[in-house]
């Protein structure tokens, strides 16, 4: 089995959105194999289908006024922020067993983060509130995941050597006191990490799922998505 690892660097949040159900529509279809979306994303509040407004205490306005998107989404979870130096994948894969699924991106996430020096631990089976990764009581990496027609859409994200401030002005994935942690706060590392983290979570992802890594350009996905016709 093949998992076509597309490496995106900075996307709007509704672009990369477009393109996820582009690409699920095509999974749906066959049309294409499990393919995950490597990226990061201006600054941004996603708010899940759980979310409460209580979670986003400063009011709207005040993050817009700070550049700060905020987008309603159909994944499931609560509030939460990406933004540059963050990763982001979005796995557009067949799926049977959700619980299972979730756990295997959690298993690549600590696999990815333990070779950046950091030991982490999926949480998933303590409650969906905790599901992602932690150091400790800190938590490095969130998951949230929507699926149709068994495809999956969202999927995860870790902070590498992002600006971790836009956390503290929510509550983050609705977990009140916790705190927020990245690879550059663990390991005390100056310079960027994420180049490099890319490539560790790409392959890390496609071992949990049991799949061949298979490194595809954005112009060839763009060159796949344009040549198909699914309805």
């Amino acid at each position: 089995m093949d998992l076509w690892t597309v490496q995106l660097g900075r996307v709007p949040y509704a672009e990369a959105l477009a393109l996820q159900e582009r690409l699920r529509a095509a999974r749906q279809a066959d049309a294409i194999p499990d393919t995950v979306l490597i990226l990061e994303h201006p600054p941004v509040y996603t708010r899940g289908k759980r979310s409460d407004p209580a979670e986003l205490p400063l009011g709207e306005a005040w993050y817009r006024d700070r550049g700060i998107e905020i987008v309603d989404v159909d994944r499931g979870g609560k509030v939460t922020y990406h933004g540059p130096g963050q990763l982001v994948a979005y796995p557009i894969a067949r799926v049977t067993d959700v619980l299972g699924f979730v756990s295997r991106l959690e298993e690549a996430m600590v696999a990815a983060l333990g070779q950046e020096g950091v030991t982490a631990r999926g949480r998933a089976r303590d409650g969906r509130e905790f599901t992602g990764t932690w150091v400790g009581d800190r938590k490095i990496g969130s998951i949230g995941l929507h699926v149709s027609k068994g495809v999956t859409t969202h999927g995860l994200s870790v902070n590498v050597d992002n600006d971790m401030t836009p956390f503290e002005w929510i509550v983050p994935c609705g977990l009140g006191g916790v705190a927020m942690t990245s690879v550059a706060m663990e390991t005390d590392a100056e310079g960027a990490r994420l180049p490099c983290f890319r490539k560790r979570m790409g392959h890390e992802l496609a071992r949990a799922l049991g799949a061949r890594q298979r490194l595809v350009t954005p112009a060839r996905l763009a060159r796949e998505l344009a040549g198909l016709t699914v309805g």
